[in-house]
């Protein structure tokens, strides 16, 4: 078979798609083993913590081998695909079987993981360094032979035991031929400590081994009648229950789903920006009718033929320009040097639900945007996330978001900052409701609105400003011209 080493097989690596990112999933493969690849052309989809990428090789050549299937999670730096560079067909010994662990490749010595930076609404990456994921068992032969050579061992064990014993202590000698349980001593340990007799439990393990997951299971058949300890020896402490709950939960009234990709960076950001910034969240009920007129008037102006023009597109422009009268609101928090950052740009990010999390990209400056420039940043944004193909420079940087909890028919809520930011906006559901409008009262357009901010860098008067600065805009819309 020919090696990995061929001066005519380029390795290709997992790139750092994220910047600082130390790890990324195969999702999904575009090539087998024996395809023709040119450069430039995406051979598989990885997601990292941050998003789904596409990955290109960058030369021309065929597919040799893939050294990891899909779904394995592999650091960055470490080679996942082969290709021949020479010109020459891959050999059909090269194209692994698709259950078959991949032939394993040299890797690298690893750096330290770079610090990862926060990048979703509240919901940025942790920390903590990531680990990979276990890869398939070593091959059957070579764990038989260990397991094999373990249970020997053991016998032997118990046999010069029985031979040094006084004869009225020694168990009786097991019979020649007689069938034993096979399994590894820390088993036969569980299985001693659980009440458990190893005869009695159905091997899984490679040539009829038997493996802890096996007692567990064991256990868990037996439930809810426990062994009783004998009269004369005092009952042994219970197993402690978390060495028994992965075998033992109802699969059919549960479901486990692994924590990973974009998930796991916004379970892991959620909790530290939550403990970190001190949150303060202030609410405001405003009658946005005339904002909906103002929608529908766009609608039907050729300057936004083809463009995405609804409430968002106003609501994002009017907290743009709030933060224009109130430019301290748009700033972060260094704690190494224990200074404010004001930032004199709006890198405006919009929360976005997808199949794989929540994401927040962003869009650059958009405080320099006209409103139909920003209706069409708006639009490349909504469509590029419900595609999945939103990549991690865009979910950088941002320095104020929104979230729009309205279309999913809630009234408001008390957001979480994106960390790294000091304020974000929830806007609730427009609904028809009573409303007093020139001394009478009648059915209006309303919504609530919710700002988040944090505490140490924005105070109860300039958060009060600017959410209050939202309200008017929405409420008399022609301040877009006054107040820009």
């Amino acid at each position: 078979m020919t090696t990995m080493t061929d001066a005519s097989v380029r390795e290709f690596k997992m790139p750092d798609v994220g910047e600082g990112l130390t790890e990324a999933e195969i999702l999904k493969w575009y090539v087998q083993p024996g395809d023709t690849v040119t450069d430039g052309q995406v051979v598989c989809e990885v997601e990292t913590a941050k998003a789904a990428v596409e990955l290109p090789i960058p030369y021309d050549g065929v597919v040799r081998a893939l050294h990891f299937p899909e779904g394995t999670t592999v650091d960055v730096g470490t080679s996942i695909i082969a290709v021949d560079v020479s010109g020459g067909a891959a050999p059909e010994a090269a194209a692994p079987a698709p259950a078959a662990a991949p032939e394993p490749v040299a890797e690298e010595p690893k750096a330290e993981p770079a610090a990862r930076q926060p990048v979703l609404v509240g919901y940025g990456v942790a920390t903590s360094s990531t680990r990979r994921r276990p890869r398939k068992a070593a091959a059957p032969d070579a764990a038989a032979q260990q397991a094999a050579a373990a249970v020997q061992q053991e016998l032997n064990g118990h046999a010069a035991a029985a031979a040094q014993a006084p004869a009225p202590a020694a168990a009786p000698a097991p019979v020649a031929g007689a069938s034993r349980p096979l399994a590894k001593p820390p088993v036969r340990k569980l299985a001693k400590d659980l009440g458990v007799d190893l005869a009695t439990v159905t091997p899984t393990g490679p040539d009829g081994i038997i493996t802890r997951e096996d007692v567990h299971a064991a256990v868990a058949a037996a439930q809810p009648a426990a062994p009783e300890a004998p009269a004369a020896v005092p009952a042994p402490a219970p197993a402690p229950a978390a060495s028994v709950a992965p075998a033992s939960y109802d699969t059919a009234r549960e479901t486990r789903v692994p924590v990973k990709g974009v998930r796991k960076a916004t379970a892991a950001a959620m909790v530290g920006s939550a403990f970190t910034a001190p949150h303060v969240t202030e609410f405001v009920t405003v009658d946005v009718t005339r904002t909906m007129k103002l929608v529908e008037e766009l609608k039907q102006d050729k300057e936004f033929t083809g463009l995405r023009v609804n409430p968002l597109l106003l609501i994002a422009k009017a907290l743009l320009v709030a933060i224009r009268r109130n430019p301290d609101i748009n700033a972060s928090w260094d704690e190494a040097a224990q200074e404010i950052v004001v930032k004199h740009y709006v890198n405006l990010g919009i929360a976005a639900a997808t199949p794989r999390g929540l994401i927040v990209p962003n869009i650059k400056d958009a405080h320099a945007k006209t409103l139909p420039q920003l209706a069409e940043s708006l639009g490349e944004l909504v469509s590029t996330a419900r595609e999945g193909k939103t990549s991690p420079a865009a979910m950088q940087g941002g320095t104020v978001t929104i979230t729009n909890v309205g279309v999913f028919g809630v009234d408001t809520g008390t957001p979480i900052l994106n960390p790294g930011e000091s304020a974000i906006l929830a806007v609730g559901a427009i609904k028809l409701q009573p409303w007093v409008h020139k001394g009478k009262v009648k059915p209006r357009q309303v919504t609530t609105l919710a700002l988040s901010f944090d505490h140490r860098l924005v105070d109860g008067e300039l958060g009060s400003k600017v959410l209050a600065d939202v309200a008017a805009i929405l409420e008399h819309p022609k301040r877009l011209i006054s107040w820009a």
